[in-house]
């Protein structure tokens, strides 16, 4: 069953066939029975028509011997009517067409009868009708079948009056034994017809589904390849019809995702190359610029005020380059494949406070406390400790700089395969969709905010680069208005996989935390 469920969501030819087999069954089987009603209808009504004429025919013969009876004497009468039925029984034994029956209307008479036939044989509701009418009425009744068997038939009954004034009720039961055989037959034909024209039917739907899907499922499977990475495979377009155009309009918009796609490739590689030189011949100006700056800034104190606030800034702004320089090399590092983790055991916890502390300037700058929740066992995992405090120390700078002076809370927990931190702030939160692009190189939610710790743009996008060489993933949330939350997933040990789940959650608030 499931296997059939399975199969019929995932291949549009067995809906194909399937919905046509199922269609063309209803419409069958409904043809099939309306063609049924109306044959049993058409042999039961000739067989009326023909009945209620031949009950006709043998009571005018009874009647008009009992007319024409002389000398008129009861035994007489009962010769009459006893070699009639005989003659009407012999009549309707050839084929076992019908049996008759000839009961005296009062209470007590003779019964005439032939072969089969017995008084109980003549319905009640037609000897009720008979006593107010002559004839011929019928009903369908359970009639003798001249082979010692009862069946469905009918029952014909007419009046005779005798010279003596005497009324009998002449009944002929007519088997339908002949037209359910006939009906039999055509129930039979009508049922095989109908499978053949099912099977017929769905031998079509198949040929005809395997032409229009065949080229859908080429163009699926190339698809697959495309996003696998093979730009270069095309589909295989015969003819000119619907599904020729499509597969050469298929193939004319994989060449231009190709041509765009290395387009974009040769200008990452560009770029890439671009950020890396000049990362690395940025260094020896700087290491010169700097000693410069130091010994002005070390002097600073015996200049003229304006000239040693000018010291103090370029003091500051290098440092603000040399950020910004360190994050540039260590981006092309990742992107040169030049990383190397140094994993060990060690206690997230102590990681977070002492991230903690190293912010806490920054922290009263922005007034904002930073309280801490975590279980009381250490949560040790398998991590580069430089590199997960880097990842610590950009989320708790981006929380307090984004916190509006509220407080930011951070969660530590573990379980068997993962461990999970989560940074939370509530102030100004994050717009729908920048959840997502917050990790994009150089991107900043709001270039125009006033900002007091650097600023490039690449923290986040460094973050989760060591996310991901540990094997983790780091994921963020926000509403406008209601903070924004980052959380690091890592495994216990390294190089295993930490699942897609996490132990802490990445929505609701801290329901509540302690400090440090």
């Amino acid at each position: 069953m499931r296997r059939g469920a399975r199969r019929w969501r995932r291949s549009l030819q067995t809906r194909i066939v399937g919905t046509t087999l199922v269609s063309s069954a209803l419409v069958v089987g409904l043809l099939a029975s309306l063609l049924i009603g109306q044959v049993g209808r058409g042999l039961v009504d000739t067989k009326t028509r023909t009945s209620l004429s031949e009950a006709q025919s043998g009571a005018a013969q009874a009647q008009a011997r009992l007319d024409g009876l002389d000398p008129v004497t009861p035994p007489a009468v009962d010769d009459v009517l006893r070699g009639t039925i005989e003659d009407i029984d012999r009549r309707g034994a050839v084929g076992d067409l019908y049996t008759v029956l000839a009961v005296r209307a009062a209470p007590g008479g003779s019964t005439y009868k032939s072969r089969a036939a017995v008084t109980g044989d003549l319905p009640d509701d037609l000897r009720q009708r008979l006593t107010t009418g002559g004839g011929p009425l019928y009903a369908y009744a359970d009639v003798p079948d001249g082979q010692g068997e009862r069946t469905d038939g009918i029952a014909v009954g007419s009046v005779l009056l005798t010279p003596l004034g005497d009324r009998y009720l002449l009944v002929h039961l007519f088997p339908l034994t002949a037209e359910q055989q006939t009906l039999g037959l055509v129930q039979r034909t009508a049922l095989g017809a109908g499978f053949l024209l099912v099977g017929l039917l769905a031998l079509i739907a198949l040929l005809v589904a395997r032409q229009v899907v065949a080229p859908v499922r080429q163009a699926a499977a190339t698809a697959e390849l495309l996003a696998a990475g093979r730009l270069e495979e095309r589909l295989q377009v015969r003819g000119e019809d619907e599904l020729a155009r499509l597969g050469a309009t298929f193939n004319s918009m994989a060449g231009s995702l190709q041509r765009q796609i290395r387009q974009l490739e040769d200008l990452s590689r560009v770029q890439r190359r671009f950020v890396s030189d000049v990362s690395h011949e940025l260094r020896t100006p700087l290491t010169t610029v700097r000693m410069a700056a130091d010994l002005l800034h070390d002097a600073r104190d015996g200049f003229a005020p304006d000239v040693r606030r000018s010291a103090e800034l370029l003091q500051a702004e290098l440092d603000r380059f040399e950020g910004l320089l360190s994050d540039l090399l260590e981006i092309s590092r990742f992107d040169a494949g030049a990383t190397a983790l140094e994993a060990e055991p060690r206690d997230l916890v102590a990681l977070v406070r002492r991230t903690i502390d190293a912010c806490a300037p920054i922290a009263a700058r922005r007034g904002s406390e930073v309280l801490v929740e975590a279980s009381d066992p250490p949560v040790v995992a398998e991590v580069d400790a430089v590199r997960v405090e880097r990842v610590l120390r950009n989320l708790l700078v981006n929380a307090l700089e984004h916190g509006e002076g509220l407080p930011v809370r951070i969660a530590v927990a573990g379980d068997e395969r993962a461990v999970a931190v989560v940074v939370r702030d509530a102030g100004v939160g994050l717009k729908p969709g920048e959840a997502d692009r917050v990790f994009t190189r150089f991107w900043r939610g709001d270039p125009s905010r006033a900002r007091t710790t650097g600023g490039t743009g690449l923290g986040l996008s460094i973050a989760q680069e060591d996310a991901r060489l540990h094997g983790g993933r780091l994921e963020a949330w926000g509403r406008p208005g209601r903070g924004a939350a980052f959380r690091l997933t890592l495994p216990r040990r390294a190089g295993e996989d930490p699942g897609d789940g996490s132990p802490l959650p990445l929505g609701p608030p801290l329901a509540a935390s302690v400090a440090p």
